[in-house]
């Protein structure tokens, strides 16, 4: 019965564990803000569908050449007529066209700017995946220094009354326990935290259980090569100001078209007053005239500032990518330096340090050593490992940076 229980316990904890992978699935199905991007792409979907429609019909009825009363006795010919009037303006088809096609750039804005939004909600998930897997390694430090400083005060304790230890060591060694005791809740409570934010990324119940792959190796894959002809190619924010001057070269044309004429239909049926009158019909069609020079001022100097304020985009755009890869660049130069740093903690400095500790552990069994020496080894390695993972944790946040940066 154990075994079964222990069985199953073991596999609800496996199923908790979410690869990072996974956790990104997640909030790209799941986080409200990306799903509020699918809706907007909609709306602009149907604006597209409508995009053809004509103004609708007017019509109308009334007199026509009716004379007023009290004008007299008057012939057949001028009692007037009742009217019956209708009227349909009839678009340019370029202007529908060009209508229509600044309108799908506009649903093809909100889908970009979901690519956006899911870049920075990819890097913060990035980020707090890295931190749980920092504070899964530092909580494992902290308790193994904490059971190291209580087998110590054990042993000063065993050696306190066979006057082979000072009262002030036990102590000492009591108290650095309590210190390490304070830290492991401070971590379970930063473990708690992020757990919760990862949760809300991916739009499930805060209070969820949630376990990283503590397996997980976090590596550094700089883009060979990276240029601006990459960055253009990758980044959101680059393809959208891109976009954006598609957009406007879409409005300059859509502006254009406004030189072309449009069209209205007018039709008039008259059933007159006088007996003796046939019914009569008018049919009128009209042109506009934006040519004209008090007309065509309005679009032309709308041309003329839109033509503007896209070479302004393309100066801005040049000017973001130069900008975008000299900073790729320097956080590829740095992360290679924190790189090494890390690896020079892992293989160098804290091996050497843990051997200080049980050469000064075994030196205190012998009582070749006090125990406050030993904590002074012990307070070593502790500084070092939790500076070690300090430094683990910038590295970490520089990838998750750089990953956000080249848009992967």
């Amino acid at each position: 019965m154990a075994a079964v229980l222990f069985f199953i316990s073991t596999r609800s904890v496996a199923q908790n564990i979410m690869t990072l992978d996974q956790v990104l699935k997640e909030i790209e199905s799941n986080n409200p803000s990306l799903k509020a991007f699918d809706n907007q792409i909609k709306s602009e979907d149907a604006k597209v569908a409508g995009a053809g429609g004509w103004m609708a019909p007017m019509i109308g009825a009334g007199t026509f050449m009716t004379p007023y009363p009290g004008e007299g006795p008057v012939s057949d010919m001028n009692k007037g007529a009742f009217m019956v009037s209708a009227e349909q303006d009839i678009p340019n088809p370029a202007k529908l066209k060009a209508r229509k096609e600044y309108l799908k750039t506009q649903a093809e804005t909100y889908f970009l700017g979901k690519t956006e939004r899911f870049n920075e909600l990819r890097a913060k998930a990035r980020q707090l995946y890295f931190d749980l897997l920092i504070a899964n390694k530092r909580i494992r430090f902290q308790k193994e220094n904490e059971q190291i400083m209580l087998t110590m005060k054990k042993l000063a304790e065993i050696r306190y009354p066979y006057n082979q230890g000072g009262l002030n060591q036990i102590f000492k060694a009591e108290g650095r326990s309590y210190e390490v005791e304070n830290m492991v809740l401070m971590t379970e409570s930063e473990i708690r935290t992020k757990k919760i934010a990862l949760n809300a990324l991916m739009n499930r119940n805060p209070a969820n259980e949630l376990s990283v792959d503590t397996a997980y190796i976090v590596t550094f894959n700089p883009v060979p090569n990276l240029d601006t002809t990459y960055l253009a190619e990758t980044r959101s924010d680059i393809l959208h100001m891109q976009h954006n001057i598609h957009a406007m070269e879409a409005n300059i044309k859509q502006m254009k078209q406004e030189a072309k004429p449009d069209f209205r239909l007018r039709f008039d049926h008259m059933s007159s007053y006088g007996a003796m009158m046939p019914k009569q019909f008018t049919v009128m069609g009209m042109l506009s005239i934006p040519i004209a020079p008090w007309s065509s001022k309005m679009y032309r100097s709308e041309i003329n500032s839109m033509n503007y304020e896209k070479a302004a985009m393309h100066q801005q755009k040049e000017a973001m990518l130069s900008e975008m890869l000299g900073m790729a660049k320097s956080m590829e130069n740095e992360i290679n330096s924190m790189q090494k740093q890390v690896a020079n903690y892992e293989k160098k400095i804290v091996p050497a340090l843990n051997k200080n500790l049980k050469v000064s552990m075994l030196s205190y069994q012998e009582n070749k050593l006090d125990l406050s020496a030993v904590i002074d080894a012990w307070e070593a390695l502790n500084m070092t490992q939790m500076n070690y993972l300090d430094q683990l944790q910038k590295y970490y946040q520089m990838i998750a940076e750089y990953e956000k940066s080249i848009e992967r």
